[in-house]
């Protein structure tokens, strides 16, 4: 099984065929849509089915210019590293012994070495979040979930924050580890984030799995 044949099965359904006429529609009428339209599905590019070991779930792309470029709480390169993200980075210092602070917020190193950076929503419009919510992506991510976890196994899925969380019913937690926590926004990190371990529980799963463990340092 690999992306491109989910994927070309999913853009035939009538759900998926809205979603492109809705997006078409709305940069026909000028509205700037992010991420760019090639970048859209670059989790998918950039992280293989098969080497696929671990699943962090997003709500929505940033909705700023530069900032979106299709993968969960990564930013281009050059831009400043957004609350959440900064929040990620305390984490990992605090809990992994040779992390560093990178000075910039684009996780592509972590999507090569197979960390899924699936945002539940896969465009917005400009400046405003949340507003491509309800045009039908969580049809296609729901279904991507439910096919990594009916088709793979030893998967570790992170999960932070309500909306995140609530995608836990759609894992079989019995082939998959499962680790929930607040959010690492500015707004809950406190509430549980920070302290939650996450990024060595992960680790440790993979070597109890014989599976290679990540390097969260940023490249």
């Amino acid at each position: 099984m690999n992306w491109q044949e989910i994927l070309s099965e999913e853009k035939q359904k009538p759900y998926f065929q809205q979603i492109h006429s809705f997006l078409e529609s709305e940069r026909s009428q000028g509205k700037t849509i992010f991420p760019a339209q090639d970048d859209i599905f670059n989790a998918f590019n950039l992280t293989s089915f098969d080497n696929l070991k671990v699943v962090i779930l997003g709500q929505d792309p940033y909705h700023n210019h530069n900032q979106a470029h299709g993968l969960a709480f990564s930013v281009q390169e050059n831009v400043d590293i957004p609350p959440s993200l900064r929040n990620i980075y305390k984490e990992l210092e605090q809990s992994i012994n040779a992390f560093m602070i990178p000075n910039h917020g684009s996780l592509e190193s972590w999507a090569k070495q197979g960390i899924f950076l699936l945002n539940t929503t896969l465009t917005v419009e400009a400046h405003i979040a949340n507003s491509h919510s309800k045009i039908g992506w969580e049809i296609f991510t729901d279904t991507i979930i439910k096919t990594i976890s009916n088709n793979k196994k030893n998967v570790a899925f992170i999960l932070w924050g309500a909306h995140a969380r609530k995608k836990a019913k759609l894992i079989d937690k019995s082939k998959h580890l499962i680790l929930e926590s607040a959010h690492p926004s500015p707004l809950s990190s406190y509430r549980g984030f920070f302290g939650c371990n996450h990024f060595n529980l992960c680790n440790q799963y993979l070597v109890e799995k014989n599976i290679k463990i990540i390097d969260w340092n940023i490249i």
